[in-house]
């Protein structure tokens, strides 16, 4: 089979505040609605600006992330890909569908004291220089009397 791509690339602000939930085994999914704003020129000149609403889905860090430091009104960057699915209405009974787009990584555009925060998050993790993310290096193992690990320390 032939390789294919399924990548989506936006940047837009945040419709409402991000909704936060956690999966019945703790995991942390966040649900929030991009605006992309497009702007052209109608048959007769004159502009028209035109806006797109995206429904985007970020699991585990990136969740935590877009709970704490995303807003209404954020803007920001995101890169995912696109996933349809499908279920029955109940009143009509009638097939409905429904594009998201699965977040992998997250860039907050806005700089500190707007909306946004200023920093990036990709995969789960965090960095970025200009962030509010706890960047702090994880503490180091206590082990008594440890010396530093030497070339002979290491077994290949």
């Amino acid at each position: 089979m032939a390789k294919s791509v399924n990548k989506v690339i936006l940047i837009g602000n945040l419709g409402k505040d991000p909704e936060v939930k956690y999966t019945p085994q703790g995991t942390p999914v966040a649900k929030v609605t991009l605006a992309t704003n497009e702007r052209f020129k109608d048959k007769s000149g004159n502009w028209q600006d035109r806006t797109e609403w995206h429904n985007v889905v970020l699991w585990q860090r990136l969740a935590e992330i877009a709970g704490e430091y995303l807003k209404k009104g954020s803007k920001v960057y995101i890169e995912g890909r696109l996933q349809t699915h499908s279920w029955d209405d109940k009143q009509t009974n009638q097939k409905k569908y429904m594009t998201e787009v699965i977040a992998n990584d997250l860039v907050l555009l806005g700089g500190r004291g707007e909306a946004g925060g200023g920093g990036e998050a990709q995969g789960g993790g965090a960095r970025g220089a200009a962030n509010h993310f706890d960047q702090s290096a994880p503490p180091e193992p206590e082990h008594a009397g440890a010396s530093p690990i030497t070339d002979e320390d290491i077994p290949f």
